[in-house]
């Protein structure tokens, strides 16, 4: 496969979303500074007002993008806080991906049929992560729960009313993807097949088209042969899905 667009940006888990315009200029001045500075310094650089510089460096340090320590005492009261941004080869989000890129391109020279083992790679990652979670009650369930996965480890999915068609903005190993998609891609189709497996009873079909637009991939989630009722009931569906 080759990838002809950049497809998702980057994403980290744990619900990050993308930074606003002030927020990335607020760590971009963070980032030219040769020592770490207060939140009152940056504030005057960045002609803020100084509480609001401060909110964004709390939710740059929660993002794992900067690092806030106490300043070396001086007189009377509490240190102030300093804080650094952190270099990207500190960040856990890009250890990982680099340890993803290692581990897709083992299976790309080495496997006589790296989709096969990037799937069930996959298909195991989405048991453990679904080990011991209560299944759903319906199909439906089944779809948001999984979704609300992938909305953990990173993806930000986007979905119409019956969780069915899905955009992924976001890819935690993207620079990985664009590298090896049949590998990555592979496991992360895999993970969404043993994940919706496991967390609902009726079989489902699970399509996911990697790069599928400039800034997304598309996942498919639907019934196999199946369409569902208002409670969730499945009947004989009476036309196909068609996949773009």
């Amino acid at each position: 496969m080759t990838v002809e667009n950049n497809g998702p940006l980057p994403g980290s888990g744990t619900n990050r979303v993308p930074l606003s315009r002030q927020r990335r200029g607020v760590l971009q001045y963070l980032r030219g500074q040769s020592a770490p500075v207060t939140a009152s310094a940056l504030a005057q650089l960045c002609a803020l007002h100084v509480n609001t510089v401060r909110e964004h460096l709390d939710a740059l340090v929660d993002d794992d993008l900067a690092v806030r320590e106490r300043s070396n005492p001086s007189g009377r009261g509490r240190p102030a806080f300093r804080y650094r941004a952190r270099p990207p080869q500190e960040s856990p989000a890009r250890e990982y991906a680099g340890l993803a890129a290692v581990l897709a391109a083992q299976i790309a020279r080495s496997s006589a049929d790296p989709r096969r083992d990037a799937l069930a790679a996959g298909e195991h990652w989405g048991r453990v992560l679904t080990a011991g979670r209560t299944p759903a009650a319906d199909p439906h369930e089944a779809r948001t729960r999984l979704l609300e996965l992938l909305e953990e480890i990173g993806f930000a999915p986007e979905a119409d009313p019956e969780a069915r068609q899905v955009r992924l903005p976001r890819c935690p190993f993207v620079e990985a993807a664009r590298e090896h998609p049949g590998v990555i891609c592979g496991v992360h189709e895999g993970l969404a097949r043993a994940g919706l497996a496991a967390l609902g009873g009726a079989p489902q079909d699970v399509e996911l088209l990697p790069f599928a637009e400039p800034d997304a991939c598309r996942l498919h989630l639907g019934m196999s042969g199946q369409s569902e009722g208002k409670n969730g009931d499945t009947t004989p569906a009476r036309t196909s899905v068609e996949h773009r």
